[in-house]
């Protein structure tokens, strides 16, 4: 049979990242979630667009059953106030952010403090693909293809004190590159906050892409935390500092509005955010837009067989 000279469509060659890691892959199947780790993978290479890849192997454990929310929608809509205040200012206004050179330092009640360069965070443990559902305060929901580790894996190399009860998150803020740092609203820099319980939780993700490449600079670049059972708010981006700490750590929308955004924010449909309800949500990048069905908001946003234990006996009307 003679050899036919014919350019192979692009759409019909396998992807490099799932051919250079197919051994892990089968080893996903042998583990019966085969079916649902490849369906992140496929749509990635059909909906990313940055050149820069971030190879990451599917979690089975960690997999929303919903079909994920397009690339472009993640990546267009989004709050990110170092930017401005509008859905639409982190993409037109976050390429003045530098993300090279980049550290973290992680200091307080730990037994080695140290600064880590974003390179050796990378490096610091498997890079897994997980797809979390995350719903704003807003009232609108996202289903993501995160890449990441867990951040517990981080904390135990910096050994916790046993005095450590709280992980505080400090993002950069840059005048130089973040035009909305002009805007009084925060006191910057943006500072979140988790219990140490819940930053060891495993759902917990030290995320540094999605959709299998690097995370664009509106979504929170070169490194974000996520916390998929509480609002978005909660999952502090372009960390700078993390810092562990005895006392509660003043958050800033807590700061700004204790009685809208208090210190824990799960998600709670029975708590209302004193402008609106918290019962219902929207998915973002439905073809129907606003005329879209909406969602009945699940407590803790679906995840309560792996988090609900860490509040056992608190009031989570009180300790919204």
């Amino acid at each position: 049979m003679g050899f036919i000279d014919k350019k192979i469509p692009s759409r019909d060659i396998t992807p490099q990242v799932i051919f250079e890691n197919r051994r892990q892959l089968i080893k996903v199947a042998a583990a019966g979630g085969f079916g649902m780790a490849l369906a992140p993978w496929f749509s990635r290479h059909a909906l990313a667009a940055n050149p820069q890849k971030l190879p990451a192997i599917p979690n089975p454990a960690f997999m929303a059953k919903e079909e994920p929310t397009s690339y472009k929608h993640i990546t267009s809509y989004n709050n990110f106030y170092e930017f401005g205040t509008e859905k639409s200012d982190p993409l037109a206004h976050a390429g003045s952010l530098q993300t090279r050179p980049w550290t973290v330092t992680i200091e307080g009640l730990v037994k080695k403090p140290v600064t880590l360069d974003i390179d050796a965070l990378l490096k610091l443990a498997p890079m897994e693909e997980r797809v979390y559902r995350m719903r704003c305060v807003e009232g609108w929901s996202m289903v993501i293809p995160w890449d990441g580790y867990s951040l517990s894996k981080l904390l135990n190399q910096v050994e916790p004190l046993g005095s450590a009860k709280y992980v505080e998150f400090i993002s950069l803020a840059d005048k130089r590159q973040m035009p909305g740092l002009g805007d009084n609203i925060i006191d910057w820099p943006y500072q979140e906050a988790l219990r140490l319980d819940e930053a060891m939780n495993p759902l917990t993700l030290l995320t540094f892409g999605l959709y299998g490449e690097v995370l664009p600079k509106q979504n929170g670049a070169p490194v974000r935390i996520v916390v998929p059972w509480k609002y978005g708010f909660k999952s502090a981006k372009s960390i700078v500092k993390i810092r562990l700490t005895q006392e509660m750590p003043k958050t800033s929308w807590g700061r700004i509005a204790p009685r809208e955004y208090g210190f824990y924010s799960n998600v709670n449909p029975l708590v209302d955010h004193p402008r609106w309800s918290q019962a219902t949500e929207r998915r973002i990048g439905d073809p129907k837009g606003i005329f879209a069905p909406k969602i009945k908001t699940e407590m803790f946003n679906g995840y309560g067989d792996q988090v609900a234990s860490m509040y056992a006996g608190m009031d989570l009307k009180k300790l919204y």
